[in-house]
């Protein structure tokens, strides 16, 4: 059973795994990558991915269409999400 929330690169989408969930975004669509300090996240409409519960960083991830929020207590995850993303650039 996986824990956390995983973040990999395949081609040109980065996949979000997080116990059944999956999801793909295109990575020329991801706008921005920041790290926030609310609790549930700022954005209403995002999509919530993770457990808010106990988690020590919480990751923005916007797109045009959508915006995306991830609770983890990866600290890496944060980092190498922005790795992923300058280096298709």
């Amino acid at each position: 059973m996986m824990l956390g929330v995983k973040v990999e690169q395949k081609e040109d989408q980065l996949i979000i795994r997080w116990q059944f969930s999956k999801i793909s975004i295109p990575i020329t669509d991801i706008q921005s990558v920041t790290l926030e300090d609310t609790y549930g996240g700022s954005e209403s409409s995002a999509i919530r991915i993770g457990a808010a519960y106990g988690a020590s960083e919480t990751i923005l991830i916007r797109t045009p269409h959508q915006s995306y929020v991830l609770f983890t207590s990866n600290e890496t995850l944060f980092p190498k999400i922005n790795a992923l993303i300058s280096s298709s650039e």
